[in-house]
C-alpha cells in the first residue's frame, strides 16, 4: 500500500504496534507477586490484567498527567495482585517496564523505519504512555530512526483526544494532513488521527477488520 500523497512525517503508536512487552505483562506480574506473597499464578494474572487495563483504558476522562498515569498503573496491580499490598511490588513492577530490557521491537521495525527515514519521511512515536517510554525508545536500537517521541502523559492528553494529536502535527512542525499515523488500536490511533485530519493506517496482523486503511505488517508501508 503506497503512503498518501504529500505526507512528510509517519508517527507510530508504541505498545502493541512498535514494541511489546516480554514476557508479558501477566507473567511479570505473577512472578513479581510471588517475591511479595502473592498465589496469583501466571494464567490468572494474565486474565486480569487484560480486563483491568482494558476497563480502565476505556475512561472516559481522556486528561492525563504522570500523577495519573501513576495512579493507573497503581490500580491495575491491585487488580491483579490483590492479595498483595505491599508498595514495593508496585514499584519493582513500575521500574521493571521502564527497562529497555523489558520490552522487543517489531521485527520489521529495524528495516522499515530507517527505510522511510531515507525516503526524508520524518519519524516519530505517539504513544498514550508515560515518561519511560523515552528510555525505552533510546535503549531499543531498532528504534533509533525515530527523532520525535509525543507522550501523552507530557502532552495532558491521551489519545484519541484532539488535543494529543494536535501536539503530534507540533511536535513535528507540520500540518495534519501532512502526518500519518500508524497504530493498532480502531479507535485510539486511527479514529482519533482521521478526526484530526491525519492519514491514519491500522496494523491488523490478524484480520479482525476490513477497510482499504488496513495492513497486516509494517512492512506494507515500503510497498
Amino acid at each position: 500500500m503506497p503512503l498518501p500523497e504529500g505526507i512528510a512525517a509517519v508517527f507510530f503508536d508504541a505498545g502493541g504496534t512498535l514494541i511489546h512487552a516480554e514476557p508479558s505483562p501477566g507473567d511479570v506480574y505473577a512472578e513479581v507477586g510471588r517475591r511479595f506473597g502473592s498465589r496469583v499464578d501466571a494464567a490468572t494474572a494474565r486474565a486480569r490484567f487484560r480486563d483491568a487495563f482494558r476497563r480502565r483504558q476505556g475512561h472516559p476522562d481522556l486528561t492525563t498527567s504522570e500523577a495519573v498515569e501513576d495512579a493507573f498503573w497503581r490500580g491495575v496491580v491491585a487488580e491483579v495482585l490483590a492479595d498483595v499490598t505491599a508498595d514495593g511490588c508496585y514499584r519493582t513492577l513500575f521500574a521493571h517496564f521502564a527497562r529497555p530490557e523489558a520490552w522487543r521491537a517489531d521485527p520489521e521495525a529495524a528495516t522499515v523505519l530507517p527505510a522511510l527515514a531515507e525516503r526524508g519521511l520524518l519519524i516519530g512515536l505517539c504513544s498514550n504512555f508515560d515518561t519511560r517510554l523515552h528510555g525505552i525508545v533510546a535503549g531499543l536500537p531498532e528504534l533509533r530512526a525515530a527523532r520525535r517521541v509525543v507522550v501523552s502523559s507530557e502532552v495532558g492528553w491521551r489519545k484519541p483526544a484532539p488535543a494529543f494529536f494536535a501536539a503530534v502535527a507540533r511536535a513535528a512542525a507540520l500540518p495534519p494532513e501532512r502526518i500519518l499515523v500508524v497504530g493498532d488500536d480502531p479507535v485510539n490511533d486511527y479514529q482519533g488521527a482521521r478526526a484530526a485530519g491525519m492519514a491514519a493506517r491500522l496494523l491488523d496482523p490478524h484480520g479482525r477488520f476490513a477497510g482499504p486503511d488496513r495492513i497486516s505488517s509494517l512492512a506494507n508501508l515500503l510497498r
